[in-house]
């Protein structure tokens, strides 16, 4: 079982881009990991600085990242998977994760 974190954009995005991070959350979960997704840490919002305190403080409890599209374009995202490779953690795509639990 992998502690999985998700990593992906949301500003700018429609609803922040959380129905996205709730569906591979919950498709994550289905897998059978635990999950932290973003959207659940900050359901609120607040500052740039405020949710990203708050998301890489719960990224350091994880062992994988699990990113969606358009992570590259997001400043949040990149930073995250920044320290991820920086913590010699994995990094995946997101959907490549699931399609391999499904395969597996």
């Amino acid at each position: 079982m992998k502690r999985i974190y998700i990593s992906g954009p949301m500003t700018h995005i429609l609803d922040l881009n959380f129905p996205a991070f709730h569906a591979m959350a919950a498709s994550l979960r289905e897998a059978g990991h635990i999950v932290t997704n973003p959207a659940e840490l900050n359901p609120a919002g607040g500052t740039w600085s405020e949710c990203m305190r708050r998301d890489i403080a719960a990224l350091m409890d994880c062992d994988t990242v699990a990113t969606l599209p358009g992570w590259q374009d997001s400043r949040g995202a990149s930073l995250e998977v920044h320290i991820a490779k920086a913590l010699c953690m994995k990094v995946v795509d997101a959907h490549d994760l699931v399609s391999m639990e499904i395969a597996g």
